[in-house]
């Protein structure tokens, strides 16, 4: 299988380029802030739901109904890579609509943080 093309970290202002979402240093940083989140903020039924085979299933299906693209973004004109998938009604609201594709929209990093109003998840 060919080698993903290099492209610069996710991660503000980082000119480092990568194969993954983020370089080196960011990916172990970002590693960190997403075990803290998933410690102190989520319960143990929405974390292990996002560690389910049937949500990373069906978080392919939205990128791939969204082109890889993010929605906010694109609304706008600019075709920026999604970096993750969103409930628009959250998990911890309504766990009916958890595997909803209508309930799923494609972001990219700033836009998800300007929904959750700031850097959370």
């Amino acid at each position: 299988m060919p080698l993903k093309p290099l492209r610069i970290c996710a991660a503000p202002g980082c000119p480092s380029l990568t194969r993954s979402l983020y370089c080196d240093t960011h990916k172990t940083q970002q590693q960190e802030e997403t075990k803290h989140y998933n410690k102190h903020s989520r319960n143990k039924t929405i974390t292990s739901f996002y560690k389910s085979t049937d949500w990373k299933r069906t978080r392919q299906l939205a990128l791939i109904r969204d082109n890889y693209l993010c929605q906010h973004c694109l609304k706008d004109h600019c075709f920026t890579p999604a970096d993750m998938v969103h409930h628009i009604v959250e998990v911890k609201e309504d766990w009916a609509k958890r595997l909803d594709l209508d309930n799923l929209v494609s972001l990219c990093n700033a836009c998800h943080n300007k929904v959750h109003g700031g850097k959370g998840k």
